[in-house]
């Protein structure tokens, strides 16, 4: 008879290995704008992505997976609740979206409320992404946001093309300090993460 290896227990919660699980790092964030994070299907089940935690940590979040979304579909996500959708999203050439891209600041100054922002996120690496937004026509017409000045990344377990290339919770948190000009209220989330990353250095070390 063919002894098939057992199935390892997952965590119901942070749905990875019992022996894996990341619970001991969530910490519990009232975030203001809505975040919808878009998770690319190979990053799934990548134990050393951060989308997950992220999404355990902020009380108001939706991690839905996929690389091409059906245009109501997407449409749904992006727009439920009357919500204004900006997309996290640096600029991918000199004149792509200039007239839809913006510091935070400015979406306050617009008239927009905290409220009513959905902040989407895509969880992908940097060629992922790209595909991502080619692929899905309704993300390419959101105004986005971009990031300016970030510190360096904690992200040691994963390779960065660019010095200032962010996990996907970094990224997050950062757009959100900006978004809500407060630093402290994300702080015990980066502190989680980087117990996150310790906890998979070790893992890589044993």
């Amino acid at each position: 008879m063919l002894n098939l290896p057992a199935k390892r227990s997952l965590c119901p919660h942070c749905r990875r290995p019992v022996t894996a699980c990341i619970c001991q790092w969530v910490t519990s964030i009232a975030n203001m704008p809505e975040v919808l994070i878009l998770q690319h299907t190979l990053e799934v089940n990548n134990a050393k992505g951060s989308a997950r935690l992220l999404h355990l940590c902020l009380q108001t979040s939706s991690l839905v997976e996929g690389e091409q979304f059906e245009d109501t579909h997407l449409r749904s996500l992006l727009h439920a609740g009357d919500k204004q959708p900006v997309l996290l999203y640096p600029s991918t050439t000199h004149n792509d979206a200039d007239d839809l891209q913006y510091e935070a600041p400015e979406f306050l100054l617009a008239g927009q409320t905290l409220a009513n922002l959905r902040l989407v996120v895509l969880d992908a690496t940097w060629r992922k992404s790209r595909k991502m937004l080619y692929l899905n026509l309704l993300l390419q017409q959101l105004p986005r946001l971009s990031l300016q000045d970030m510190p360096a990344s904690h992200y040691r377990i994963r390779k960065a093309h660019a010095p200032d290339q962010l996990s996907t919770l970094e990224a997050t948190c950062y757009a959100l300090m900006q978004l809500e000009q407060d630093e402290e209220k994300y702080q015990a989330l980066l502190q989680a993460f980087d117990g996150f990353v310790g906890q998979q250095m070790g893992f890589r070390q044993s």
